[in-house]
């Protein structure tokens, strides 16, 4: 079988997603990562693609997708002025299916109000592409960080520990203003969703019905990115009614791979911190699709010590493997 050119390969991405970054490209061309550079580089100096961001963050687009640049500062900022000022840039909005619109106005405004009360930068940048197979916004600041915001706020030990919080759903350092649900339901309500801070990249497929944390080189500030297919967008309350019941958020789905360290879970520790803060759920699926085992402690801290201690919260588990089921299955029926 032929295999791809590095053009045809970067045509497939775009077909799929409005951006790529050149290690997307790497990972699916038996190629050196020079030939995968000098390919992109012919392609950006034709004019065929346009490269965003700079070092090992850059990305390409191609050069046809419209983008439209806003940059506020942020003191005074309100995301309902906003909104109006962006379609006025954007007149490309307005042709978006109206499901598709709600959808993205919601993300919008919830991921700018975030930027404008806890980022503490002076501006707040927004960009929005529209056309091609997705539409996307970004909303990007200068400022202290969401992760090492929440870190210092709740005293955690890492800012991987902040986002594992965040990822759980009705987590605010500002609760009397916010109900910690807006990164939680926006992150499920796109094709797409990615948070950036410090040096840590949080990603949420929905269209894969993946997630994922990686490593990135250390920035400023804090990066969304929303990305939504306005053909497939489900409507805003079935988003929501997945995870509330009389219109409170009282469900939770947590991806249990987030939380792991190494290739398997062989202490209590982990299973303290994928715990913290669930009593306040009524329910939490446990999702396990990606975990390959799990120990004994961490087993029987989540699913005997914790679960009798909360018996107004049911707990769930889902997506496991044999390995992971026999051990679950196992404290349960201590638990009994």
């Amino acid at each position: 079988m032929r295999q791809p050119s590095i053009a045809e390969i970067v045509n497939t991405l775009l077909t799929r997603q409005p951006t790529f970054t050149n290690h997307d490209v790497a990972a699916k061309a038996r190629r050196t990562r020079q030939a995968v550079h000098r390919t992109i580089a012919r392609l950006v100096a034709s004019g065929e693609l346009v490269a965003e961001g700079a070092g090992r963050g850059v990305h390409y687009r191609r050069a046809d997708a419209p983008t439209f640049e806003l940059s506020w500062r942020r003191a005074g900022l309100e995301e309902s002025a906003a909104w109006p000022e962006l379609v006025r840039k954007a007149p490309a909005l307005a042709a978006l299916p109206l499901r598709a619109l709600e959808i993205f106005h919601y993300a919008f405004t919830e991921m700018l109000n975030n930027a404008i009360d806890h980022s503490e930068s002076a501006r707040v940048q927004v960009r929005v592409e529209i056309g091609g197979p997705r539409a996307a916004f970004e909303v990007i600041d200068q400022g202290v960080g969401a992760f090492d915001h929440l870190r210092t706020e709740l005293g955690l030990e890492s800012r991987l520990e902040a986002l594992q919080e965040v990822s759980k759903g009705k987590v605010t350092t500002a609760p009397d203003r916010h109900s910690g649900e807006g990164i939680f339901f926006v992150s499920r309500a796109g094709s797409l969703f990615e948070l950036e801070s410090g040096d840590l990249r949080w990603i949420v497929d929905n269209e894969r019905q993946d997630t994922a944390v990686g490593n990135i080189p250390e920035r400023r500030g804090t990066r969304v990115r929303f990305e939504l297919d306005p053909k497939a967008g489900r409507p805003l309350d079935t988003v929501f009614s997945e995870f509330a019941q009389d219109q409170v958020f009282d469900r939770t789905q947590i991806r249990v791979k987030l939380f792991q360290i190494g290739v398997r879970f062989v202490s209590r520790s982990e299973g303290k911190r994928l715990l913290r803060g669930l009593e306040r759920f009524r329910e939490v699926i446990l999702d396990f699709q990606g975990v390959r085992d799990a120990g004994q402690g961490f087993a029987d801290e989540v699913f005997r010590v914790w679960a009798t201690a909360h018996p107004d919260t049911r707990l769930s588990a889902e997506n496991m493997l044999p390995a992971v089921t026999f051990m679950i299955e196992r404290a349960r029926k201590q638990r009994a």
